[in-house]
C-alpha cells in the first residue's frame, strides 16, 4: 500500500536549533536506510520549512502506524512532530481504472 506522509517538525523553546539538528541527524540516517530497503519510495525536504514529504510502500496501515511510532524523531520529540498521512495509488492504476470505466 502506498502512503503520502507529510511531516511538520517544530521544537520547544528549551531546545536549540543544534539540539534539533542532533535528533534530525539520526532521523535522516534512518530515513535513508528505509529508502534503501524500499519501504520509503522517495523523500523530499520542503525548502525553508521544517517539513519532509515521504512516499512509503508498506503492507498495511497498521504497519505504517508502528513505523511512525518507532521513528527516532518521534521517540525523542514526537509531541512536536505532526505526521499527516494519506493513502495514495499509482496514476497508472488510476488510468487503467478510467479506461475500464470508459469501455463499459
Amino acid at each position: 500500500m502506498l502512503f503520502h506522509v507529510d511531516f511538520s517538525v517544530e521544537y520547544s523553546a528549551n531546545m536549540t536549533q543544534g539540539d534539533l539538528f542532533d535528533i534530525w541527524s539520526v532521523e535522516t540516517q534512518a530515513a535513508l536506510d528505509a529508502k534503501k530497503s524500499g519501504v520509503v519510495v522517495d523523500l523530499w525536504k520542503v525548502i525553508g520549512e521544517r517539513k519532509v514529504i515521504a512516499i512509503v510502500d508498506v503492507e498495511s496501515m497498521e504497519l505504517l502506524d508502528q513505523i511512525l511510532l518507532d521513528l527516532p524523531i518521534m521517540q525523542k520529540m514526537g509531541q512536536h512532530v505532526q505526521a499527516n498521512v494519506k493513502a495514495i495509488r499509482t496514476y497508472e492504476g488510476f488510468a487503467d481504472d478510467i479506461k475500464d470505466r470508459v469501455g463499459r
